[in-house]
């Protein structure tokens, strides 16, 4: 077999390689996906064309009006800024108070500072469950309990995020620290002004996990609301779903206004999450 024959046929296997590559991406892609094309293809068809059968994945007629609908079958604009409020405002919170303590784990030499570790590494594994009751009980003998206050108050700090973090400045050579002592910075002013800044990926990937997690969550707000006014998008979406009906327009409709935020915060810092999560080690 000539040289130019065996390049040839090693370009033609080299190339199969990539298009089966490709085309397998591209089905597990639409396999993820299908979840959320279906959530949003079934926001836009008639209630009668939803339960139809045989179901099909395109909608044979389209309607905005489960989206028209859903801001009068529950309070949805009260709803969304209670989401917004929460979610918002545990992330902000818990960002700050996660960078400061994964700093002070990561770069400060003080005594006792494993042991305040293995104790979050330890945090990091009870379920939230087993400390719901006690918090419930804690935050109502303060009168917070059905309030947003008392929703964010608990998670104003995070094992993971504290682990994260950690690891992260872990990753940044000390040499910056000892420079800005040097030209008598203090330790606030070295934590603000230098190693903030560069953490700022760190920070918006954190700042996504946090977001995201409080946005979708059910639990935490169905216990601490007193009635679907103070509650949160997740527990007013899930009215929908009675034992014997399920409106699955409304309910839809509702999941797709839900989604957005995220999708946007996302998009947004797309290119931090991926730098934030390639430069977080594991040390």
């Amino acid at each position: 077999m000539t040289e130019p024959t065996t390049r040839r046929r090693s370009t033609s296997l080299h190339t199969l390689h990539w298009w089966l590559l490709g085309v397998c991406g591209i089905a597990i892609g639409l396999a993820v996906l299908l979840p959320i094309i279906w959530m949003v293809f079934t926001a836009f068809r008639p209630e009668a064309d939803v339960v139809a059968y045989p179901p099909s994945l395109f909608p044979r007629a389209l309607t905005l009006q489960h989206f028209v609908d859903i801001w009068d079958a529950i309070p949805f604009a009260r709803l969304y800024l209670n989401t917004i409020i929460f979610a918002g405002g545990v992330t902000i919170v818990s960002l700050l108070f996660d960078s400061m303590m994964g700093y002070a784990l990561a770069r400060l030499e003080f005594r006792g500072r494993n042991a305040v570790f293995v104790l979050v590494m330890i945090m990091l594994m009870v379920p939230f469950q087993v400390t719901l009751i006690p918090l419930y009980d804690l935050l109502g003998s303060m009168n917070l309990a059905g309030t947003l206050p008392g929703m964010i108050a608990p998670r104003m700090t995070n094992a993971f995020g504290i682990f994260f973090m950690r690891q992260f400045y872990l990753s940044l050579p000390k040499d910056l620290d000892e420079a800005a002592r040097m030209d008598g910075a203090s330790e606030w002013g070295i934590f603000a002004r230098i190693i903030t800044p560069l953490a700022k990926p760190a920070l918006l990937t954190l700042g996504l996990f946090h977001f995201q997690y409080n946005w979708n969550d059910l639990l935490w707000p169905l216990i601490m609301s007193r009635d679907i006014a103070s509650s949160t998008l997740p527990a007013g979406l899930a009215m929908f779903v009675g034992q014997h009906v399920v409106e699955y327009g409304l309910l839809m409709a509702g999941s797709v206004l839900a989604l957005a935020p995220v999708v946007i915060f996302f998009l947004i810092i797309q290119k931090s999450f991926v730098t934030g999560i390639a430069t977080t080690g594991m040390k």
